[in-house]
């Protein structure tokens, strides 16, 4: 098994722990309201994929968040700029989006978020500050880390509904559409997590219908910016120092 095969079979192993209930973990300082919400997230990219979820969303007329890996851009520089320019808005998540090295400590990660952004920051000409820790930031964000992303400017969102997509990029697209689309969501405004690395072909399909559903359900679609009050998942002691 090569080294991203066996990162996937651990990142499935730890988010199968609690994928079901995402939502009730996930901790917001967003004040409820009557207003239904809904930012559609995609970690990962940016991929050949990419492309094809921006097509969607420009087909439907909703804009989306996306979460990019720096060292992905070289060669998709145009990609970003096409994120950016169709009024997309664009989030830190790490340079390499391995863990041994970006869990490691937090000048490790502070270190990776920030190469990310000066790579994005070329490119675009703006310094994006809205970041998402890989697999969430459940075990790693501590109070007094928190204080210190928010020294750089950083702002941090997880998520309060997901895809399995991550996890499995074989996931049926009936199965991801209920994952999005399940009855028993209740938060609002409702984060969905998606991805869309060049393998999340099935993300694509099951996307129109989920963007469907969230429009004749009349929510609105917003794009996460510095000014998105943060959502993270509760904080707990023990983390990286």
């Amino acid at each position: 098994m090569n080294r991203k095969s066996l990162t996937r079979v651990i990142v499935f192993m730890f988010l199968s722990c609690f994928l079901g209930s995402q939502t009730a973990m996930g901790y917001s300082t967003l004040s409820k309201n009557d207003e239904k919400v809904i930012y559609l997230t995609f970690d990962d990219g940016p991929s050949v994929m990419t492309d094809k979820v921006l097509d969607i969303l420009k087909k439907n007329g909703v804009k989306a968040t996306f979460f990019l890996i720096g060292n992905q851009i070289k060669g998709y520089e145009d990609m970003v700029k096409r994120i950016y320019t169709e009024g997309n808005n664009i989030g830190l998540h790490t340079y390499t989006h391995t863990y041994n090295k970006i869990y490691s400590s937090r000048q490790g990660f502070i270190s990776e978020m920030l190469k990310s952004q000066s790579e994005i920051s070329s490119i675009i000409g703006v310094k994006p500050t809205i970041i998402r820790f890989p697999s969430g930031s459940s075990k790693h964000l501590t109070k007094a880390f928190l204080e210190e992303l928010h020294g750089y400017n950083f702002k941090v969102y997880d998520w309060n509904v997901v895809m399995s997509d991550g996890v499995n990029c074989n996931t049926p697209p009936d199965k991801l559409y209920r994952e999005a689309t399940k009855t028993t969501i209740t938060a609002h405004p409702i984060i969905l997590l998606m991805h869309c690395d060049y393998m999340h072909k099935n993300t694509c399909k099951a996307l129109p219908r989920v963007i469907k559903y969230y429009k004749d359900n009349g929510y609105k679609f917003k794009t996460i910016n510095d000014k998105t009050p943060e959502i993270y998942f509760p904080i707990k002691n023990k983390r990286i120092s």
